[in-house]
This record gives C-alpha cells, structure tokens and sequence, in this order.
C-alpha cells in the first residue's frame, strides 16, 4: 500500500459477507454467471470518503464456482486461469474519484494469468453501521466490464453454425463489505 494510506483507517474484507461474480456470454444465446467464493483484501479509508482511498483485493481463483464441475476444472486449467502457475487474480487501486451521491469511478490495476492491466470500474459507496458487537463495517459495490483476451484468457472453439463458445467481454460485480481494525 502507498504511504499516505498508512494513516487512513485499515478495514479488512469480511469474506463471508463478500462476493465477486461474472457473467460471460455463453455460445453467443446466453450468459452463463459465476462466482468466487474466496476473497480477502485491505482497504485504507477514512468511510464515508472513498476519494483517498487505497484497496487491495486478492481472489483465489480456484474457488471459481460456475455451478458445473467439469466447466469449473476447464477454467482452473492452462486454458482459462492456469491456477498452477497463478491461483490470485489482484486488484490494486490507482485512483478513486467521487461522481457525487455516493458514487465513484475507480481505477486500478487488475492481474489475472500473470497479466495486469489499468482497468476503470464504476462503485457504488452502501453505507456504514455498528454491528451488534461494536465493530465498524461498511458496504461497497462494484461493476465493470473487461475484455478476456487482455489478460491472456483467450481459449475458444469455433461453432458450426457460426460464432464462438464464449463471449470476449466479462462482466464484473464485486460486492464487499469491510470492517475497520482497530490496529
């Protein structure tokens, strides 16, 4: 994390009240979704201003969940993610700039098959609350979309009627929520 973010707040993401999701089209007629269901991260935030803040977001990519096994097992492989070689995918925060009404536009560096790339996401600040044991925590969202190929993620099949298996353009949803540390 850069040096000014050591004297924000620091909020660790609360795995367990946290998802990222993705949808991709799926032999050009519909969308298939999934879901990460491992993430940690850090954010250094003085809530409810996002525009100092600085986010770190780690993925285990492993724990891909697409609702069907052999699909999951072709995405862990050298085809899709190579989890062998790169079982993260990270988000690293550039820049935060507020678009009013508790709404931002957050760029930031993401890496997925050992490729990283600046991409622009657009969040959404959902509030902060004490929870029944006196912890702070706060609610975050984001969307955006990203090409696959820009990471590297390039496999695909020709269909016989035309088209491609899978669509170029994913579909990103990250929902987070964090709770401050007191150290």
């Amino acid at each position: 994390m850069a040096a000014e973010s050591v004297a924000l707040p620091r909020w660790v993401i609360d795995p367990s009240h946290s998802i990222a999701e993705f949808s991709v089209r799926h032999m050009m007629i519909s969308t298939v979704k999934g879901r990460f269901g491992k993430m940690e991260g850090e954010i250094y935030v003085a809530v409810p201003d996002f525009s100092n803040a600085r986010a770190e977001i780690r993925i285990n990519a492993a724990s891909i969940d697409t609702k069907d096994e052999n699909r999951d097992a072709h995405l862990r492989s050298p085809d899709f993610f190579d989890l062998e070689h790169h079982p993260q995918i990270i988000f690293k925060s550039t820049q935060i700039t507020p678009k009013g009404e508790d709404r931002y536009t957050i760029v930031g560096d993401l890496s997925i098959r050992g490729v990283t790339r600046s991409v622009t996401l657009e969040g959404t600040f959902d509030g902060k609350i004490r929870d029944p044991y006196g912890n702070e925590r706060f609610g975050f969202s984001v969307e955006g979309e990203i090409n696959r190929h820009d990471f590297g993620v390039s496999w695909n099949t020709a269909l016989e009627a035309g088209g491609v298996m899978v669509g170029d353009k994913v579909k990103l949803t990250v929902h987070i929520e964090g709770v401050q540390q007191n150290s």
